[in-house]
Parts: structure tokens; C-alpha cells; sequence
């Protein structure tokens, strides 16, 4: 059997899936906290509460 045929045809997949959820994680934590910043009237006219922030 040849080393091409044995090596992982993906071999840095779990590090870009990490990255990935880290990315994923980061977007959600500034969207978190734009909202937070925003008033009850402005959370209001998108058709938030601050109660469903959380």
C-alpha cells in the first residue's frame, strides 16, 4: 500500500471545525451585546424584550 493511499484526505478538518464554532461563538457573543446596548425602543420597533435577550 503506497502513503497516498493511506493518508486522510482531509487531514486538518478538526482544526477548521474548531475554528468554525470559535467564529460561530464570537459572532453570537457581539450580537449579544449590540442587543444589550440597544433601548427598550429600539428593541421594541425589531420586536424584541429585553427579556428574550437571554
Amino acid at each position: 500500500m503506497e502513503f497516498f493511499e493511506n493518508r486522510p484526505t482531509r487531514p486538518w478538518i478538526g482544526f477548521v471545525l474548531l475554528w468554525r464554532k470559535w467564529q460561530h461563538i464570537r459572532e453570537r457573543r457581539r450580537t449579544a451585546r449590540l442587543l444589550r446596548a440597544l433601548s427598550d425602543e429600539q428593541l421594541k420597533d425589531l420586536g424584541l424584550r429585553r427579556e428574550e435577550l437571554w
